[in-house]
């Protein structure tokens, strides 16, 4: 059978003029391969004093996962879904973000709500269900950690979408603020994940969208959920940009971030960012990885760590020696003790704040159920008094 083109189907006379002109899908193809800088020459051509900041904020930062994990661990976490192994996508997300653009976080990316300045209890407060987020996300322009998969890039893009047509009519808003959502490769299987890549096309939306691809959706492999070529293809579908970088490459990520972030702030249009790395823990501490993965597969990019492919290259280029390693193992140390010192704290918790933020005015419902809670709140505080 042979599929005919538009040019040779019977009764073609063209497109309606409202269809548009056609686009070449060419300069919106992702790379061919993963971008690298590490073990290349490029990364001679890195600021040291970027290299520095990165490697400290990643042992920092593979500190805060081993320490989260030791937590949950204790049970004074509920659960904690660990990103060991993916700390370069988290610690570059926040970095290239100015204070005013906004980060829209998944449930794995804790490190990267902690790295744009939101203390770990309060980044941890929904692991800890105590709370459905921890922080103001106004304060810090951190959208509250989503857990439900990609429903953060339909948000993405409409915070940006809306900053822009404020500032168009408000002489006093920010003229150019990026929302960055984080996303695992599971995330990508969503229809909210594909709607919002279309919403962002259709509105040249200034939202990138970084989808952290650590080879599994749980249990699920990849090549079980996916027939694209890559991940970053799928952007080309939605008439997006799509780009492909090696996660585990922190300088790559971080450049490859900072040109997508600088390419929608600039009004050229969101940007679709994969970054393939692998999650070295479990999917969350009540995960047995070993039942879906070999040891094997988990050794082979062991040695793909971002920490040690990092601090390989700081130390074959002289910028980093044993002393300077110590001195940042102690300041991962100190960021250790401050969290096991804030989770000592038992915190003061106000069922009833649960029913203050659904809607700006409760309905009928959310009062009801308020009321249903201080009559047993009531009830349960007099069976106490009785008991004494």
């Amino acid at each position: 059978m042979t599929i005919l083109d538009d040019s040779t189907a019977p009764g073609f006379v063209g497109p309606p003029s409202s269809h548009g002109p056609r686009r070449d899908p060419a300069p919106l193809l992702p790379d061919p391969e993963p971008v690298r800088v590490l073990g290349t020459e490029a990364a001679g051509k890195v600021d040291t004093d970027l290299l520095r900041v990165l490697y400290h904020r990643l042992v920092l930062g593979r500190r805060f996962n081993q320490q989260a994990t030791t937590l949950a661990r204790q049970g004074r976490l509920a659960v904690y879904p660990a990103s060991t192994g993916q700390e370069a996508c988290q610690i570059a997300a926040a970095m290239v973000l100015r204070e005013s653009d906004w980060l829209f976080p998944s449930y794995r990316d804790t490190l990267a709500v902690v790295s744009r300045g939101v203390r770990p209890v309060d980044a941890l407060t929904l692991m800890r269900g105590n709370a459905h987020s921890g922080y103001d996300p106004r304060e810090h322009r951190i959208a509250p950690l989503s857990t439900p998969l990609a429903t953060q890039a339909c948000h993405a893009v409409g915070l940006a979408h809306a900053a822009r047509l404020r500032a168009a009519s408000d002489p006093w808003a920010a003229e150019d603020v990026v929302a960055l959502a984080l996303i695992g490769d599971g995330g990508t299987s969503e229809g909210d994940f594909h709607e919002a890549l279309n919403f962002a096309g259709v509105l040249n939306a200034p939202v990138v969208f970084l989808v952290q691809n650590n080879g599994y959706a749980i249990s699920v492999p990849l090549a079980q959920q996916s027939a694209a070529p890559t991940l970053a293809h799928k952007a080309v579908g939605h008439g997006i940009i799509g780009r492909l970088v090696d996660g585990n490459d922190a300088p790559a990520v971080h450049g490859v971030l900072r040109a997508a972030v600088e390419h929608a702030r600039s009004g050229r249009g969101p940007v679709l960012v994969e970054a393939v790395t692998y999650r070295l823990e479990a999917h969350t501490n009540a995960d047995d990885a070993t039942r879906y993965r070999t040891s094997e597969e988990v050794a082979a990019w062991q040695a793909r760590d971002p920490l040690t492919l990092l601090e390989r290259q700081l130390r074959k280029a002289g910028l980093l020696d044993d002393a300077g390693v110590a001195a940042v193992a102690r300041a991962a140390e100190e960021l250790a003790a401050e969290m096991r010192a804030q989770f000592d704290r038992v915190p003061d918790l106000d069922p009833g704040s649960l029913f203050t933020h659904v809607y700006a005015q409760p309905t009928s419902q959310l009062r009801e159920q308020a009321a249903e809670l201080m009559a047993w709140q009531a009830a349960d505080a007099a069976k106490s008094d009785d008991a004494r």
